[in-house]
């Protein structure tokens, strides 16, 4: 009974947390959610699989896992790159002794995380997601496959009304060509980067054309002027 009255209570608190919003916010209460709602979660990221291969860490709730993702990334090793690319959920209760992870086990205890879980988030046609929970109490998530369940499914729901999943690829891809459209903008003209967007949004407006399309015809330009020279 007691069992069933933490995933009633967990349903619950979820529901509250994950509340509608735009893509950005809802990445961020999902973590922010897993780090409030789940037993023992101390930090949280979600890690997204592009087209290409590449992954990207989202919406953590401490810089300091971005190295622990980073890691696995590039030894191609750990749960949330299982989850991330093959895996539905992986849980990893005593990381430093799983034999699935020899490389990057070591480097996520030295890192003070003796525990770690992966929960596949979303799977669109260009991008998959996982949700990566980082625990400083060994034999976390022993027992986690029904919370784990539970998280997926209201997750889900809350990236669904942010943004069907099928555009999420999309969403994330429209807002790293605005970030390289800043940087451009803000070596050209010699601007920081509050100024480089508000002078990319002007444009967008006064031309009465998407920040997108904006971003995307700037990037153009410099391509060309680069090949002429």
């Amino acid at each position: 009974m007691q069992r069933v009255d933490e995933i009633l209570e967990a349903s619950r608190r979820l529901s509250e947390a994950l509340a509608p919003g735009d893509l950005d916010t809802t990445l961020e209460r999902i973590t922010a959610a897993a780090v409030e709602v789940l037993p023992d979660v101390a930090y949280a990221s979600i890690t997204v699989k592009h087209q290409d291969g590449r992954l990207e860490t989202f919406a953590p709730t401490d810089n300091a896992i971005l190295e622990l993702d980073a890691a696995q990334y590039e030894l191609r090793e750990g749960p949330c790159y299982e989850a991330a690319t093959d895996s539905v959920h992986v849980t990893a209760p005593y990381i430093v002794d799983d034999p699935r992870f020899p490389r990057y086990g070591p480097v996520a205890f030295a890192a003070g995380i003796p525990a770690q879980a992966a929960i596949r988030l979303f799977d669109a046609p260009r991008s998959n997601g996982a949700l990566n929970l980082y625990s400083e109490r060994p034999g976390a998530f022993e027992d986690f496959d029904v919370l784990a369940q539970l998280f997926a499914h209201q997750s889900a729901t809350a990236l669904v009304y942010a943004r069907q999943v099928s555009e999420l690829q999309e969403a994330l891809g429209t807002r790293q060509l605005i970030g390289q459209a800043v940087g451009v903008t803000m070596e050209r003209f010699e601007l920081d980067d509050v100024r480089a967007f508000g002078f990319l949004t002007r444009l967008s407006q006064d031309n009465n054309l998407k920040l997108r399309v904006v971003a995307e015809r700037l990037l153009d330009e410099m391509k060309q002027r680069h090949h002429k020279d």
